[in-house]
């Protein structure tokens, strides 16, 4: 756990338009209702790759965001050397997406680089969260199940809250 105030926190998945801008979504909200604005002082979301670059959400992660009543407003964007400076965390989703992140971090950046699923308490989810695009609406709400789950674990861990 870390009393260090002023955290940055990046989630991460391959196209930014499935899972990294729910994760971002859900985060931020916990993080507001939890009142953790001072502490939690960034948030964003980013793709390893450019596939996407500019386009909103997938239309699946806007209609799960807007069920559970999640606020979402982002356009897709690509992960760069300098974002490993400006956050604390970066957060991705699966085993892909962390050996491309390990790859593209500079060396001596000061970003913790892990899986999301690394904050993991209850054995009914897995520690990759999937990607949903291929799939159907099924998937989406997995994610954001996960997504609720992990951060919860995060603030606790991390934030002792």
């Amino acid at each position: 756990m870390t009393n260090k105030k002023d955290i940055k926190v990046a989630f991460v998945c391959t196209g930014n338009i499935c899972r990294s801008p729910m994760a971002e979504a859900v985060f931020a909200k916990i993080v507001k209702d939890k009142n953790l604005n001072d502490q939690i002082t960034l948030i964003d979301s980013f793709g390893t790759h450019a596939y996407h670059v500019g386009e909103d959400p997938d239309y699946r992660t806007l209609k799960t965001c807007r069920a559970h009543k999640v606020p979402i407003n982002h356009r897709a964007q690509q992960i760069k050397p300098a974002h490993f400076d400006k956050f604390d965390y970066v957060i991705c989703m699966d085993d892909y997406n962390l050996s491309s992140l390990k790859a593209k971090q500079p060396r001596g950046s000061k970003a913790i680089v892990n899986l999301f699923g690394h904050w993991k308490e209850d054995s009914k989810f897995d520690t990759i969260v999937d990607d949903p695009y291929y799939g159907n609406s099924d998937g989406f709400e997995v994610c954001y199940e996960q997504c609720v789950h992990f951060s919860e674990v995060f603030l606790k861990r991390e934030l002792g809250v």
